[in-house]
This record gives C-alpha cells, sequence and structure tokens, in this order.
C-alpha cells in the first residue's frame, strides 16, 4: 500500500512540473490562431459584440434625443454682453451633454451586449478548455437553454459589479496622490474577475466563489487584469478594443485559469499523503 502511495505521489509530481505555471498572451494568441473554430467563433463574437454595442448605442442616442434633445436644440437669443455670455455658455453647456450623454451610451450598449453575448464567451472559453485538456475534458451538467439563462444572468451580474466598481472607482479618483494608482488597481483587479467569469461558470462558480479567486491569487488576477484595464480607459476607443480583443482576453484567462487550478489540485493532492 505504502508503495502504491509512494507511486501516486511521484507521478503527482511529474504532472505538477510538466504544468505550465504561466500561459504568455502570445501564446494565447497562436492558440487562437491556431484553431480555426476557435478563431472562427472569435471572430463571429467580435461580430455581434460590435454590432450589439453599436445598435444599442444608435437606440440609447434616439432615446436621449427624444426625451432630452429639445432642452438644448434652441440657442438663446444674443443681444449685448449677457446675450453672447448667454451663447457661449449654452455653446458649452451643448458640448458636455454631447459628450457626457454619448459617452454613457456607449458604455451602457457594452454593458448591455456583454451581458448578452456571456453565453458565446461561456462556450468559447468551454471550447477552449476542451481542447487544451483533450480527454480530460468533461462537460458540466445544466446545458441547452436553462444553461445560456444562467450565463446570463453571472453576466449581468459582472455587470452591475462593474457599476459599483466605476462608482466606486469616481470617488478614489479624488484622492490625493495615491487616486489614480488605486483606481488602476481597482480596474485590474475587475477586469480579471471579468474574464475569470467565463471559465468559472462552466462548472457553476457562485459570484462569490470568483471573487474568492481573484483575492486567492492576486498576483495572478493582477497579471490576467492589467492589459484589459489599460485597454478599458483609452477613451473612445475603448469599446471598439474591447470588442476586438475581448475573445484573445477570454481565450488567455481560460487558460492560465485551467493551469492554475490544473496545478492548485496537484499540490493538493500531495499535501494529502
Amino acid at each position: 500500500m505504502n508503495e502504491k502511495m509512494e507511486k501516486e505521489k511521484m507521478n503527482s509530481k511529474i504532472q505538477n512540473k510538466h504544468l505550465p505555471p504561466w500561459v504568455p498572451l502570445f501564446t494565447s494568441l497562436l492558440f487562437v490562431l491556431g484553431h480555426v473554430r476557435i478563431l472562427g467563433w472569435s471572430l463571429l463574437l467580435v461580430g455581434i459584440t460590435a454590432g450589439l454595442t453599436w445598435g444599442g448605442y444608435i437606440a440609447a442616442i434616439d432615446l436621449v434625443n427624444m426625451y432630452a434633445g429639445s432642452l438644448l436644440r434652441h440657442p438663446p437669443v444674443s443681444a449685448g454682453i449677457y446675450g453672447w455670455l448667454m451663447d457661449k455658455g449654452w455653446l458649452v453647456l451643448h458640448f458636455f451633454f454631447l459628450l457626457v450623454t454619448r459617452v454613457v451610451s456607449f458604455y451602457l450598449a457594452f454593458l448591455v451586449a456583454y451581458c448578452l453575448t456571456s453565453p458565446g464567451y461561456v462556450f468559447l472559453s468551454t471550447a477552449t478548455e476542451k481542447i487544451y485538456q483533450g480527454e480530460s475534458f468533461t462537460f458540466a451538467a445544466g446545458d441547452g437553454f436553462r444553461g445560456i439563462a444562467i450565463d446570463m444572468l453571472e453576466g449581468c451580474k459582472i455587470g452591475l459589479v462593474g457599476i459599483f466598481v466605476t462608482i466606486i472607482a469616481l470617488f478614489a479618483n479624488g484622492i490625493p496622490l495615491v487616486g489614480p494608482v488605486l483606481v488602476l488597481l481597482i480596474y485590474i483587479f475587475y477586469s480579471a474577475l471579468m474574464f475569470v467569469d467565463y471559465p468559472a461558470s462552466r462548472t457553476r462558480w457562485s459570484l462569490g466563489r470568483k471573487i474568492g479567486w481573484v483575492k486567492q491569487y492576486p498576483g495572478r488576477a493582477f497579471r490576467l487584469g492589467i492589459f484589459p484595464a489599460f485597454v478599458s480607459m483609452v477613451p473612445v476607443l475603448n469599446i471598439f478594443l474591447m470588442a476586438l480583443l475581448f475573445p484573445l482576453f477570454t481565450v488567455h484567462t481560460t487558460l492560465n485559469f485551467i493551469a492554475i487550478e490544473r496545478r492548485h489540485g496537484v499540490a493538493k493532492k500531495q499535501g494529502e499523503y
């Protein structure tokens, strides 16, 4: 019996040795490009996400114009110094009105697109895991329409967390000296949580467990979230860049999630002896 246990322990050590400690982003890109189905599904998701975002943005702008557009449609009459000041003030107010409504409309449209496409990205993550793990891959129960509904609900939860995170970031940004650093860290770890949601949802992890995973592996979560966080902070272009890079970030996070969980499982198994 002891000999068998020692043999299993040795096999576990060998398995742990061959598990990658980290999958670089470039390796993840090669993985996407090297598998036609993964690449095809990624391109399809890019198109769907971009289309939903653009459609949602147009619909939101139409609603804004319908209910609030008339408020700033007619400039004040310019007469004298007072009229000139009123006219310039109206131009400034009109500019900020357009800026804020467009940015908010884009953000909300992307949030809706993110929630609606969550089942597609969970499928992409599942396909990535299936190819990566080969015969050791096992499907989770609860597929079909019920599974799609659950994935969409989980996506909405992450979206609501994103709104909460944005509010916190606005207050944190006002802290002298350390404010911008705190905001960056907040968005880095939220980005990691957003992409961990996909591989974790396949096995029906709760939101609390996903947050716990990010807290358990802060160094890995930081590496997973830093690039998406920087991309998401680029004004205006962030929506388009995130839609384009979302599949790559999903595959990248999935590969590292698998590697981390497998190494953790092997280490836990070794600790039992």
